[in-house]
C-alpha cells in the first residue's frame, strides 16, 4: 500500500511541484494547476490523465481505478485506491500526472537530469 507521505516525497522532488492544504485535503500543484490530490481519508488519490483513455484505465482494471465524480468528468482526471498499487505504479502515474500539467522544456530537462 502506498501512502501520502511516500507520494510528497516524490512529488517534492519533481521541478516546480509544490504541496497545499485545501479543505482538509492534501493537493500537489503546478502553478495554479492540481495535478495529484487525496480523498480526506488518504484512501484515494486522483491524478492527472487523458479524458479520452480514461474509460480504457478504468474498465482494464476496475478493482483499482474509478472514474472521477460527476462533477469532475470535464477534467482530465481519473482515481486510484492507494491499496491497489505499490510505489513503482504510483511514481509512473504521478510523473505522467506532472508531465500533463508542467512546461514540456522542464519535463524535458527533468528526463536528461534522471
Amino acid at each position: 500500500m502506498v501512502t501520502v507521505e511516500e507520494v510528497r516525497s516524490f512529488a517534492l522532488g519533481l521541478p516546480r511541484s509544490y504541496e497545499v492544504l485545501v479543505h482538509d485535503r492534501v493537493k500537489f500543484r503546478i502553478g495554479q494547476i492540481v495535478y495529484v490530490s487525496f480523498s480526506r481519508d488518504e484512501t484515494v488519490m486522483g491524478f492527472g490523465f487523458p479524458k479520452e483513455e480514461r474509460e480504457a484505465l478504468v474498465a482494464s482494471e476496475p478493482h483499482k481505478f474509478m472514474m472521477p465524480r460527476e462533477s469532475d468528468l470535464r477534467f482530465n482526471w481519473v482515481l486510484v485506491r492507494l491499496d491497489a498499487i505499490d510505489a513503482t505504479e504510483m511514481r509512473e502515474l504521478v510523473l505522467d500526472a506532472w508531465r500533463m500539467v508542467v512546461p514540456k522544456k522542464v519535463a524535458a530537462a527533468h528526463e536528461e537530469a534522471g
